[in-house]
């Protein structure tokens, strides 16, 4: 029976942590955590006594039968089971307008379910894009084959012929081209259901990856590693395969067996929030150009020797009177006092304005009740004006993601769009 625990970032989890069914969470589990988190260099949590401290990523870890969702949140004030929930939604809606996860293809019934995980969703998903794929044909490809024939059928390796049918003289030991399914990218999708199979604990989910496994052509099993995602070439025929092998790769490269043979598998698909805030911020924002308005998502420029310069958001704008200005943005997904910005990201937005000759700059920040800030002068630097200020932004209305998040980033950069 699979069991349930959520937590937003930052908070603690130890072996006393109770999950969805009362139970608690135990040894084994944070164990597995903490041998994860070395083997990644410490950088989704911290280890504490009996536990561990999450930091800033987001997202979803199985465990053997536990599954952890670690959400975002907006504010430090303390929360409620309900709204657990609620951030979860907004996770996975925020997940879907950053292209994470495809949430149409979910069905509505597999949303409504009350301790369905955002594994499970990216679960569904791959089998559905999968048993797509299956329906409407699988590529098949070329390849290089050798055996041992009772018919001559390419190229003789003559070598192999003399060692294994110095006596049958009716057989062919052959180097030939075979035209099926058994290529790389088959290989990939089967091995990610083997994996599911061996790793989900949602029965429903069990039938479905049977029943694909059942209708999948035979191909070899192979281990899956970066590189084998790195040599596949894109071609116009296998962009149908795209989102699963997109899946494919977050599943496989995210998976850790258990090496003791126990039950202990574990898959993790965690987010940097700092960088999913960053590029839902760049998607709004680049729904609402026009003539007047561009947006560039992560620019660069040589800063020093080999090291780059990268604002996040960049903004062009053309005024009335036909001048250009331009925009810095940097996001922050932090709560933060309005009263004390950091020294370093002060400098850093100072740099931003001279490399980009950008007036005003601002850092943005997530808020569940945003306060009133101006902009501050830098008091050297470019000719005119030089300005930055912390911007804080309502990423909720209600419920829900703010729908107005562009009209009010605008508003804090006084551009009347």
């Amino acid at each position: 029976m699979s069991r349930l625990i959520r937590v937003f970032e930052y908070e603690k989890l130890t072996i006393h942590s109770k999950c969805s069914e009362g139970k608690e969470l135990g040894e084994k589990v944070i164990n597995k955590l903490w041998e994860y988190n070395d083997k990644n260099n410490n950088i989704y949590f911290d280890g504490i006594r009996n536990g561990v401290k999450f930091k800033h990523y987001v997202g979803v870890i199985q465990i053997g039968n536990i599954t952890i969702e670690i959400l975002p949140k907006a504010d430090k004030l303390k929360a409620s089971e309900d709204d657990k929930k609620y951030w979860h939604d907004i996770l996975l809606k925020m997940l879907a307008k950053c292209k994470k996860v495809k949430v149409d293809s979910v069905s509505e019934a597999s949303l409504r379910k009350r301790y369905y995980s955002l594994l499970d969703l990216y679960f569904e998903m791959f089998i559905k894009e999968v048993d797509y794929l299956l329906e409407h044909g699988l590529i098949k490809k070329y390849r290089k084959n050798s055996g041992n024939l009772n018919a001559l059928k390419g190229r003789l390796n003559f070598g192999k012929n003399i060692q294994n049918n110095l006596i049958h003289k009716e057989r062919f030991y052959t180097i030939h081209q075979v035209y099926d399914y058994d290529h790389l990218l088959n290989q990939i999708l089967y091995k990610a259901l083997l994996v599911l199979k061996t790793i989900t604990n949602n029965t429903s989910l069990t039938d479905s990856i049977v029943r694909t496994l059942g209708n999948f052509p035979e191909v070899k099993e192979n281990s899956i590693n970066k590189t084998h995602f790195e040599s596949l070439v894109a071609n116009r025929k296998s962009t149908i395969y795209d989102e699963a092998i997109k899946i494919s790769k977050m599943i496989l490269l995210n998976y850790s067996p258990d090496i003791k043979g126990g039950d202990e598998n574990m898959l993790a698909l965690l987010f940097d929030m700092n960088k999913l805030w960053e590029e839902y911020v760049y998607r709004i924002l680049a729904k609402h150009q026009d003539d007047n308005l561009k947006v560039k998502f992560q620019n660069s420029d040589k800063f020093w020797e080999r090291k780059l310069i990268k604002p996040d958001i960049v903004l062009n704008y053309s005024k009335p009177d036909g001048s250009q200005e331009t925009f810095i943005i940097d996001t922050k997904w932090k709560v933060i006092d309005p009263n004390k910005p950091g020294d370093d990201d002060l400098k850093q937005m100072f740099a931003y304005n001279m490399y980009w000759n950008s007036s005003k700059s601002i850092l943005l920040y997530p808020s569940s009740n945003p306060e009133k800030t101006e902009f501050g002068s830098f008091h050297k630097g470019r000719k005119g004006e030089n300005k930055c200020k912390l911007g804080f932004i309502k990423v909720l209305s209600g419920k829900n993601l703010n729908p107005f998040l562009a009209e009010d980033i605008l508003n804090l950069l006084e551009i009347n769009n």
